[in-house]
């Protein structure tokens, strides 16, 4: 079994990256737990410690929550399995929001996003290119750029400042999501920058997300990360002096920007999302 210090290392080190992939490694790490320890009083102790790693991103925390109410083996791997099925069921909506010839805009390096843009080209053989933004101060849109290269797609690695001379060219914004708020979209820092161009220049933006990243947190924090994340860009030697250095992870779009999310149960108006926040569903 991977040691609990091991997988708080590699979650809070990004070694594992994304509201989806935290969970399903959290859920691994949990499933060998039980299977050692059960679901006694240290069970939630384990939880809420590896939550707290990355406590912006709601999917670990929605599952600790169900596994509270059920608690079982069987339910840590259903959860897992759907997780990992909601990417399969979202990528079949692809086809009626991604057209061929279509330039696609994404931001930093989304699972879902990325099974969605590709199932449009090696499912529905849409003849698409994707502009990805770097995605600073981690540059997760290299991450995104490989992987879709990789898959033969044509693809334009951009610098985040450069997403409002770009917009002009896009056809589509597709990006994942971290949470889905009353209050809006929580993504990666800069999302709502790129929201906010797609909207002056009447370009749809949508959002991939599974319904387990609906947030009803009323405790929700904006995680921040590391100032050397930042700092390495500005010196190698020494802090400015009398300047602070703050490094926000997340960002949170507001609904009128977004054209609708994708979801496993298929494409959402923002005012349903809302609408399905105010009711308890976990």
């Amino acid at each position: 079994m991977a040691s609990f210090q091991k997988t708080i290392k590699d979650i809070r080190k990004l070694r594992v990256q994304g509201a989806n992939e935290i969970a399903i490694y959290s859920l691994c790490f949990l499933r060998q737990y039980v299977k050692h320890h059960g679901f006694g009083k240290d069970f939630e102790i384990v939880a809420r410690k590896l939550e707290k790693v990355r406590p912006t991103a709601v999917v670990l925390r929605n599952c600790i929550e169900i596994l509270k109410k059920e608690k079982k083996a069987s339910t840590i791997d259903r959860l897992i399995k759907i997780i990992n099925t909601a990417r399969e069921q979202e990528s079949k909506y692809s086809d009626k929001i991604i057209h061929s010839q279509n330039v696609i805009m994404t931001y930093c390096h989304s699972g879902e996003a990325m099974s969605f843009i590709k199932h449009s080209w090696t499912k529905n053989k849409k003849k698409i290119s994707v502009i990805a933004c770097l995605t600073e101060p981690q540059e997760q849109g290299v991450l995104t750029a490989k992987e879709l290269s990789k898959e033969g797609i044509p693809v334009t690695l951009i610098d985040d400042n450069a997403m409002g001379h770009f917009i002009k060219d896009v056809d589509v914004v597709i990006v994942g999501a971290d949470a889905l708020r009353l209050e809006g979209l929580v993504n990666k820092i800069g999302t709502r920058l790129l929201a906010t161009a797609a909207s002056s220049a009447h370009k749809p933006f949508y959002v991939v997300a599974n319904s387990l990243k609906l947030d009803r947190r009323e405790n929700f924090k904006i995680e921040e990360r590391p100032v050397r994340e930042i700092f390495r860009k500005i010196t190698n030697k020494e802090r400015i002096k009398g300047v602070e250095i703050r490094n926000p992870a997340f960002d949170i779009t507001p609904w009128e920007f977004v054209t609708a999310v994708i979801t496993e149960q298929g494409m959402i108006l923002p005012s349903k999302i809302k609408k399905e926040l105010l009711y308890e569903k976990y």
